[in-house]
């Protein structure tokens, strides 16, 4: 016997915002009847997975233990650029001059995220 994972629960002080920042990151519109306010929600992704946004009284304190890695469809660099216009800022650039590495952001709320290279990257710089 197996365990599945359904969701990666994400807390933070408020959900329905951070719930319509990480829609905006993953193209995913957010469940029918969600809106500003809700103490909950989730973003549902192709796979069935979700992300799943609790209010909770406390503000993050430290580097997140667990966090997730994007791989974008586009380039790594116009995806950094296009989450930037969505609210994330630059925690560190772990991007290398041969094109390798990756970006960490954080999302509003501070909870840090990679974003690597796209597939087309990958395949621009394999040897």
């Amino acid at each position: 016997m197996v365990s599945t994972v359904q969701n990666v629960a994400i807390d933070c002080a408020d959900a329905y915002e951070l719930a319509r920042f990480w829609g905006g990151v993953t193209g995913r519109p957010l469940p029918p009847g969600t809106g500003p306010g809700d103490r909950e929600t989730q973003v549902i992704l192709p796979t069935g997975l979700s992300l799943y946004f609790n209010e909770v009284p406390e503000p993050k304190s430290c580097k997140n233990r667990l966090h997730l890695c994007l791989r974008p469809e586009t380039s790594r660099e116009d995806e950094v650029e296009r989450l930037l216009g969505l609210g994330a800022t630059v925690v560190a650039d772990r991007r290398e001059a041969d094109g390798s590495g990756w970006a960490v952001l954080a999302d509003p709320e501070g909870n840090e995220f990679c974003v690597l290279r796209s597939a087309s990257d990958r395949a621009a710089t394999a040897s």
